[in-house]
């Protein structure tokens, strides 16, 4: 029967990687709920993806000059890995804050934390031999995503749950291809160019749009501050945890990000889920968690 196995060995870098991807995942924690506090506030989606990624990249950027002058350069190969990595992450982001207008933030979170088991798929894809406790988990996640919205209150949204879905797997392909280019590009200097690219994406979906931004309250606009804010910590520390770990190892561990959404989304924004939902959502934690059992074991 398949067993969970030691992820890594604690080597002074890998604990520091360990640190970094637990703290990317705290503030990570926050997306959903200040996104949903700003949605009270009057922000739309895509104004709210491109502004809270203008905080970002603008708070980054003067950190950097101020500080981290020397982790500017950065080669033109590097750039343009740096800019498909951040390209893939802005799409995300526009899918994810797209489907959690729609959805409460629980179920998004659990929806959203299928992205390491897309990371397994993607690798996959690129090599790795498909095996039997693939497809099994496969068909865990279904399952799990079927009780989580498919039975209930009747209050569920297909839409919704697409976009989330589909920020999973676009997000899962963002870490496999960061991953690849932090091989060459040293992680405090990648984050910057990554979240650059991020801001130029979002800020062109938005620009697309050709409507005047929306009138926002006080809370709309505290709550896209502290969204800035959480997103350039939680990259700067996601990155340089996926330099020390690899793809996987950080998927693995961000899904303390989704005790911190349910414990905020229950706190603050007071959420509940039924027993069915809470079935499901253990149904596609198990569908992540399963891995291959060390050979020889």
């Amino acid at each position: 029967m398949p067993r969970l196995k030691p992820i890594f060995k604690r080597t002074p870098r890998v604990m520091e990687g360990m640190t970094s991807a637990a703290l990317a995942s705290f503030f990570l924690g926050w997306a959903p709920i200040l996104g949903k506090l700003a949605y009270e506030g009057g922000v739309a989606p895509y104004t709210l993806t491109a502004l809270r990624m203008l905080v970002a990249v603008g708070l980054m950027w003067g950190v950097y000059l101020l500080l981290w002058r020397s982790a500017l350069r950065i080669g033109w190969r590097d750039l343009l890995g740096c800019a498909a990595v951040g390209a893939i992450n802005g799409i995300a982001s526009l899918l994810y804050y797209s489907g959690l207008e729609r959805l409460d933030a629980s179920r998004a979170s659990f929806l959203n934390t299928l992205y390491p088991l897309w990371v397994v798929i993607f690798l996959t894809a690129s090599g790795e031999p498909l095996r039997p406790l693939t497809l099994a988990r496969l068909g865990l996640a279904m399952a799990g995503v079927y009780l989580l919205t498919g039975v209930g209150d009747g209050t569920r949204d297909w839409l919704g749950v697409m976009l989330m879905l589909a920020s999973g797997a676009t997000y899962g392909w963002h870490l496999v291809v960061g991953q690849w280019v932090l091989a060459d590009a040293p992680a405090r200097t990648a984050t910057l160019y990554i979240i650059t690219s991020m801001a130029c994406v979002v800020g062109v979906a938005r620009a697309l749009g050709r409507v005047p931004i929306e009138p926002i309250a006080a809370q709309g606009w505290g709550a896209i501050l502290a969204l800035g804010l959480t997103t350039s910590l939680s990259r700067l520390l996601m990155f340089a945890g996926l330099e020390r770990l690899g793809g996987t190892e950080v998927a693995l561990i961000g899904l303390l990000e989704l005790v911190v959404s349910l414990g905020l989304a229950y706190l603050l924004l007071g959420e509940r889920l039924g027993t069915v939902q809470w079935v499901g959502g253990a149904i596609l934690m198990a569908a992540v968690l399963l891995r291959r059992a060390p050979s020889g074991s």
